[in-house]
């Protein structure tokens, strides 16, 4: 029997390449896909799924306090990822909404593995040689050689789930040196995975590349800063895999135009989508990606999975698995 209602929110492509999660949804419900701007208001987000009882949520838009104060009948959202950033955990857990996400480690190698691809591009100048031949402009090749990865100091702002992966590739695949900042991990922690457990600001003044990897939290919010920017070594390039909004967008362009970030290549903004007025674009020193770094075919399979394995299990009365929030006073009664 269809007796739930569930939001698709934000997610293009939950659904879209494996359809036999909608398959498996509509047994439980009736799906809906919907997509609203990341500005959103909670009360108009409450407002238009007003009937729905489930939603699988991108990393936009918000759900605040204002939201669940208005929507008090939500059972779940299910992120389709790894982080919850845009969701009020504590007003969720006043009405009793779960909010369940991805297992860390379902994303950890395909981000890794974004993070150095982006970098690589960068560095090797590898999408202006492309658009040179695209030209006819082949015998310009010379203008883009570019900087070796192999045997650089490279500094990992958060050695957690992709900053380990992206460690371990570095050291073992490019003989580099690898130093980490990590305020939540060890010695022995960040050891495990062949780098160097250093202060923030040696790192900033001791790496040739700088990989961001940290969860964005209140206090690291855009811990790269001109402070940050300024301790930097002159021609430093940095990939970013995390969140937009642990740099200053401003500090990053300064530092490019002035000259002391040599590249820089980013995933993610601290406003998402992104649009071609942004400052970050038409820049040959800076690559944009929309948020991409999961988008593996192996990836999004384990990802949907998930989300699909926690609205049935919440159709059964049961608790997802990796569920950060998991005080429910539905989850008794199947309705």
């Amino acid at each position: 029997m269809n007796s739930h209602k569930i939001a698709i929110v934000n997610s293009s492509s939950f659904g879209k390449i494996f359809p036999n999660h909608i398959d498996r949804l509509n047994k439980i419900g009736t799906v809906s896909y919907f997509n609203f701007d990341s500005s959103i208001t909670g009360k108009d987000l409450a407002n238009e799924l007003n009937e729905f009882d489930m939603v699988i949520a991108s990393v936009t838009p918000f759900f605040d306090k204002e939201f669940f104060s208005l929507k008090k009948d939500l059972k779940l959202i299910s992120r389709h990822g790894i982080g919850y950033n845009n969701i009020d955990i504590e007003a969720a857990k006043n009405v009793g909404t779960i909010v369940s996400i991805i297992p860390a480690l379902v994303e950890r190698d395909a981000v890794a593995e974004n993070n150095i691809t982006n970098l690589l591009n960068i560095m090797r100048k590898t999408t202006l040689a492309q658009k040179s031949v695209e030209n006819d402009c082949w015998e310009e090749r010379a203008s883009f050689i570019g900087h070796s990865l192999y045997h650089k100091t490279v500094g990992i702002l958060g050695i957690g789930n992709t900053g380990s992966g992206v460690a371990e590739t570095l050291r073992n695949g490019f003989k580099c040196r690898v130093l980490a900042y990590d305020p939540f991990k060890d010695q022995l922690d960040v050891e495990q995975f062949g780098a160097e457990k250093v202060t923030f600001d040696y790192l900033l003044s001791n790496s040739d590349v700088i990989c961001i990897c940290a969860n964005l939290t209140e206090e690291n919010y855009h811990f790269i800063d001109k402070k940050a920017v300024s301790l930097m070594k002159t021609g430093v390039y940095i990939s970013n895999s995390a969140r937009g909004a642990l740099v200053s967008e401003n500090a990053i362009i300064k530092g490019v135009e002035q000259g002391k970030i040599a590249g820089y290549a980013t995933d993610v903004l601290e406003t998402e989508p992104g649009r071609s007025s942004h400052i970050f674009m038409n820049n040959d020193k800076i690559i944009v990606t929309p948020h991409t770094s999961a988008y593996t075919m192996e990836c999004l399979e384990a990802m949907g999975e998930k989300c699909v394995q926690d609205c049935e299990k919440v159709s059964r009365g049961e608790i997802p698995v990796r569920s950060v929030q998991d005080q429910s006073f539905w989850i008794n009664s199947k309705t």
